[in-house]
Formats: C-alpha cells, sequence, structure tokens
C-alpha cells in the first residue's frame, strides 16, 4: 500500500502505526530524490529531518499549533505532509512551491523563511501572542546547530527563559550548516553527544546530593557551589538552562518511537524547553550521506550516480574570485580571508587551502566578522570579507558603523548579486547598491565579465577604503583572461563603444545586455547606440556620465537590482545637481516589488533585464 499519495492534510497521519509511518517516511525520500533531481534544491538538509517532521505532525496539531522552521532548508517533508504533496514536482519552479515555507502557501506555514536564526525569535513573538489572547496552544521552533553559530537565537533565548511561558525549541543537530560548523557551540555540541551521562537532569543531580552521607536537606544549601560543579560535569545541557530551558536529550532523530516519547512528554510543560535532536545530514540516500555540503543545496543531478547535471565548462564568478584572492595573497601576506559559514559557496576555501591561518570561518555570524574585518583593517591586515549579497543585510549596522565611520579599509566582495533564480526573494541579492551607496566613502562596484572581477579585486585591495565588489551567481562569460592583473582607476568608466543618438550605460551583468541591445538596435533602427561600462556606482564617473547626456537624445541606465536607490537613481541625483533634463533617461531594472523564485533566464525576461526588452523600451521613448 501507497501512503504518501493519499495525505491531504497531518490529520491524515494521526492514525497511522510506528510501522506503516517507516513506510511513510520511505515514500518521502524517495519523492525528495526524484523531486530534487529534476528541480534541484535542499536536498540533504530534508532527507535528514523525516522521521523529526513525521514526529512533530504526529504530536501536535497545526496549524492551531505553530512550527516554525529556522532557514527554511529542511521544509520539504512539511510540505508534503501539509496538502502540497500534488503540487510538489513544482517545487522552485516559477509559479510552483517556493522552496522556502511561505504563509500565502499554506495555512501550515507559521513564519516565512530564508535567513538563518530567526526560528527562535519569530516562535517567542507567536507565544506571547498566544498568551496575550489566552490560549493554550503550542509553539515550536526547529533550528540547526548551524543556527546557533549566530547570536541572534541567544536574545531570543534569554528573552523566553525570562518568560517562563511554553515555548519548544528543537535543536536539529546535524554537526553542519552548510560548511562544516565552526566555533564554541559546535564543541560544546559535539562533547554533548559523546557524553553517556546525557539524561541526567538538574534534579537527578539534586536527587543525588541528597543522599550523599551527611548532606541531607538541610546540608543542600550549603552545597550549593557542589552541585553547580558536579551539574556541569554532569548534564551537557546546562548551558541552555542557564538560559532558562528545561533540556531534553539527545535523542536519535531517526528514531520515530523516540521522537513521538520526548515530543508528548515535553508537549504540555508551561515553561521553555529544549530538544536535542541528532540527526544525520542526507540519511537515506548515499551519495548525499557522503557528500552533505555537495547535496546541501544541489542543482539537477542523476539519482543513480549523484553526479550533477549541465555543468558548465567555463569558470563561475565564485572560483575566479577565489583564484584570484588567492594569488594576491601570495604577494601580500596582509590579505585575510573572511567567511560567515559559506567558504565552498563563496569561493574562500580556495584561498584557505593556501592559507589557512590567513582564513577566518566566523559561522553565521554576520555582524561579528563585520566588525571583526573593520578592527584587524585598521590594524594594519587587508581583510577581504567574502558574503552573498542578501546576506551582507544582516550587518548593515557594522558597515555604517564600525567600518565607513573609521574609514576602515575593508573589501566586501558580494557574491550572488542580482536575481539568484530558483532560491527566490529571500535569496535574490538586489538591495545592496541602496543599501551601500548613501553610506560616506563606500565605493561600490560591479564588473561586466569574469576578467574584470580580477582587476576590481586587486584594485579594491589597494584604494585604501571601504570597498564593496558585487558579481553574479553562476558561470561567467567565458571571455579571456589577462594577465597580469590590472589597477582601475577608481571612479572611472569604460566607454566600450561610441555611437549616436542614445547611450546604453550600464553596470555589471547589464553590461554584456547592453551590447547585446545596441547590435538589435543597430540592425532595426539604423544607427549604432553607445554603450558604457558604468563600472562605479560610487564615486560614479561624473564626466563621462555628464558628456554623454548633455549629448544624447536618450541615456539608458542599466542595471540588475531595485530601481529604488540603485545605480539608475544615483545618475538621476548627478543629472539633477547639474541642472540636467531627467526626462531622456530611462532607467532599466527591477520595479518596486519583491522577484519571485525561477529560472535566472526567466526572471530577467519578465522583469524587462533582456536585450528585447531594452530595444522596446528605447523605441517606445524614442517615439
Amino acid at each position: 500500500m501507497q501512503y504518501l499519495q493519499n495525505i491531504k492534510s497531518p490529520k491524515d497521519i494521526k492514525q497511522m502505526k510506528v510501522p506503516e509511518l517507516k513506510q511513510l517516511a520511505q515514500e518521502i525520500r524517495q519523492e525528495l530524490i526524484q523531486v530534487v533531481s529534476q528541480n534541484g534544491g535542499h536536498l540533504a538538509p530534508n532527507l535528514g529531518v523525516v522521521e523529526l517532521t513525521l514526529a512533530l505532525h504526529m504530536v501536535f496539531d497545526t496549524p492551531d499549533d505553530k512550527i516554525v522552521w529556522d532557514v527554511g532548508h529542511q521544509a520539504y517533508v512539511h510540505k508534503l505532509l501539509t496538502g502540497r504533496y500534488e503540487q510538489f514536482h513544482t517545487v522552485r519552479t516559477h509559479g510552483g512551491l517556493s522552496g522556502f515555507p511561505k504563509r500565502s502557501e499554506s495555512e501550515h506555514d507559521a513564519f516565512g523563511a530564508g535567513h538563518s536564526s530567526t526560528s527562535i525569535s519569530a516562535a517567542v513573538g507567536l507565544a506571547k501572542a498566544r498568551d496575550l489572547r489566552g490560549e493554550k496552544s503550542n509553539v515550536i521552533a526547529v533550528i540547526g546547530d548551524g543556527a546557533l553559530t549566530g547570536g541572534m537565537p541567544y536574545e531570543a533565548m534569554l528573552n523566553a527563559g525570562n518568560n517562563k511561558s511554553n515555548l519548544i525549541v528543537i535543536l536539529n543537530d546535524n554537526e553542519m550548516s552548510i560548511d562544516p560548523n565552526v566555533g564554541g557551540m559546535a564543541e560544546y555540541l559535539s562533547r554533548a553527544r559523546s557524553n553517556p551521562s546525557y539524561n541526567k537532569s538538574k534534579e537527578e543531580v539534586e536527587d543525588l546530593l541528597k543522599k550523599i552521607p551527611a548532606i541531607g536537606d538541610k546540608m543542600l544549601k550549603a552545597a550549593d557551589k557542589l552541585k553547580d560543579s558536579l551539574k556541569y560535569m554532569l548534564v551537557p545541557g546546562v548551558l541552555f538552562e542557564e538560559l532558562g530551558f528545561s533540556y531534553y536529550g539527545p535523542v536519535n532523530g531517526h528514531d520515530l518511537s523516540a521522537l513521538m516519547t520526548v515530543l508528548e512528554n515535553v508537549k504540555n510543560m508551561n515553561s521553555p524547553v529544549l530538544v536535542h535532536v541528532v540527526t544525520r545530514k542526507g540519511n537515506g540516500y548515499g551519495p548525499a550521506e557522503k557528500n552533505p555540503d555537495l547535496f546541501h543545496g544541489v542543482g539537477a543531478f542523476d539519482i543513480a550516480t549523484g553526479q550533477v547535471k549541465n555543468k558548465s565548462a567555463v569558470p563561475t564568478y565564485t572560483s575566479v574570485f577565489g583564484k584570484t584572492l588567492t594569488a594576491l595573497g601570495k604577494e601580500d601576506d596582509r590579505i585575510v580571508g573572511i567567511t560567515a559559514a559559506m567558504g565552498k559557496g563563496t569561493g574562500i576555501n580556495l584561498f584557505q587551502e593556501q592559507f589557512p591561518q590567513r582564513t577566518i570561518d566566523v559561522g553565521i555570524a554576520e555582524e561579528h566578522a563585520v566588525t571583526m574585518a573593520a578592527a584587524m583593517a585598521l590594524d594594519g591586515y587587508k581583510p577581504v570579507v567574502a558574503i552573498y549579497s542578501t546576506f551582507l543585510q544582516r550587518a548593515y549596522d557594522q558597515v555604517l558603523h564600525d567600518v565607513a565611520l573609521q574609514n576602515a579599509p575593508v573589501v566586501f566582495c558580494l557574491d550572488r548579486a542580482g536575481i539568484v533564480g530558483d532560491d527566490g526573494p529571500t535569496h535574490h541579492g538586489l538591495f545592496d547598491f541602496s543599501y551601500l551607496r548613501h553610506i560616506p566613502g563606500m565605493v561600490c562596484m560591479a564588473p561586466k565579465d569574469e576578467n574584470e572581477l580580477r582587476h576590481m579585486l586587486n584594485s579594491a585591495l589597494k584604494y585604501n577604503r571601504p570597498v564593496s565588489l558585487r558579481y553574479p551567481r553562476g558561470a561567467g562569460l567565458g571571455v579571456s583572461i589577462e594577465e597580469p592583473v590590472q589597477e582601475l582607476p577608481l571612479g572611472k568608466a569604460e566607454v566600450l563603444k561610441q555611437g549616436s543618438r542614445v547611450t546604453l550605460l550600464a553596470i555589471g551583468s547589464m553590461v554584456e545586455v547592453a551590447k547585446q541591445a545596441a547590435e538589435k538596435i543597430e540592425a532595426e533602427l539604423g544607427f549604432a547606440p553607445t554603450v558604457i561600462n558604468a563600472r562605479f556606482v560610487k564615486p560614479l564617473d561624473e564626466e563621462t556620465i555628464l558628456a554623454h547626456a548633455e549629448n544624447s537624445e536618450l541615456l539608458v541606465t542599466m542595471e540588475e537590482h531595485m530601481l529604488e536607490g540603485g545605480f539608475g537613481s544615483a545618475v538621476l541625483e548627478l543629472l539633477n545637481q547639474n541642472s540636467m533634463d531627467s526626462r531622456r533617461v530611462v532607467r532599466i531594472g527591477i520595479g518596486d516589488e519583491f522577484v519571485p523564485h525561477g529560472k535566472t533566464e526567466l526572471l530577467k525576461q519578465l522583469a524587462g533585464l533582456d536585450a528585447d526588452s531594452v530595444v522596446a523600451k528605447v523605441k517606445e521613448k524614442l517615439k
């Protein structure tokens, strides 16, 4: 008998026995592997939480009870159990299911996610709202051990421990986020997993003290120091207890019976509880078990071999960055690479292989990474903080207050800038120009191709001031690589083609689109427009831009970024400051809305960022 296809809501599993649930778990794993092999997605995290998700929905009753998933990488199983099986084949495709929890998608998705370390804070908010209404439902936060390398969970736990209301935190401990976990918490949990005295609680230690000869009830207060010492030796979860949580675990995260027993036991406790669950990332699929980092977020792959399909022979921007940073690091021992748990994702791992002592992985702690980089820069080093554009948003205050205000020469290399495709609105890097260019002293630039990326990285390290350098996800354009690397003049644009009537002023990935559009305009309208690679959003090449604005019928700004506050806005401000007519300016970029998930090229076309759309706008404006 097949079970999964008949699951329309969590109620449909309530009467199932453990053997039936085990078969359902196997069907879920098969469905996950099949769909992700076609669509790509977060396979290993979801394979690791199949039994945990089943146990949660067996014991609790969503949507009355609320489950908050941290990051959301592991919510596919939850989607399958909450009425989305028939749509699941559409996950991460345009118009289909999101790869993350999404409130507009299902009443069972209590809180949206996509960035790390937010679940406990959200759960505290939901629990407080419940208490204010006088209700008695449960709120459960599921957080991975990797997310505990960030600071936000501890802020939330301190608040929750002080509130002392009903809240359950499930710590999904699989020893990884994307890269292996680092830092004190990872070591602490490792000791907890290996300690045979896990299940001893604080009360058990107190009972033990009472039985010690000559130390009875009257002596218990006098033995507080001894009690605390014994507690720290015998109770691995004491850190969480000190934060106000009762600690239970660790529990085998693939043992359904054990999971359901523990969850039933903590279900009605009117105080904060942390359940430590140990799982295996990629569990049930050999290639994912062997390479959990590769299968954390994977493209389409062959199920039999685990080989990823359609890998481009052209090097990615990420790899070009990593190799260039490594080469520059050989010439200058002051260069330091910093990452926030994304060594492979950002290419810092290539630098780390050569210079392990000069590579720092802070875990999922972007704020700390930026402030630490500022201090190192002020003390004579050249820190390069490699981070996704969408994740630098988490450290805005540190960029402004700790880096820019002190003019600390930190280089921010922003990978995944622009539209990133199937991961959707939580991961598109569409805001960095806006939130960085207004900061005094900040340099903002973007290369037209992977070769220029190398020159820009070299230049950024020589400007001796805060610099942001953004570049897109995926393969470069396949251009030839020039040696040696050059230093680009600060704030100087590059005129690629001098033409007439129309000036296409593009930044970053849109330069190639501008070149394509220029060819189409020449073929269709009979004149060749000027094409300029702006290179810099800040400082702008004012002389070049003003000269072409004055001598062109149309000035078209092009950016893979939000229009509000972006490159086009900077150009309009420049024209206004110089009392020039801005009515001849056409801005190409993303409108005032969040971009959904889907294939990158499709999303660009829908947003009007392709060459045909640019040509159509030029034709319309020239009329």
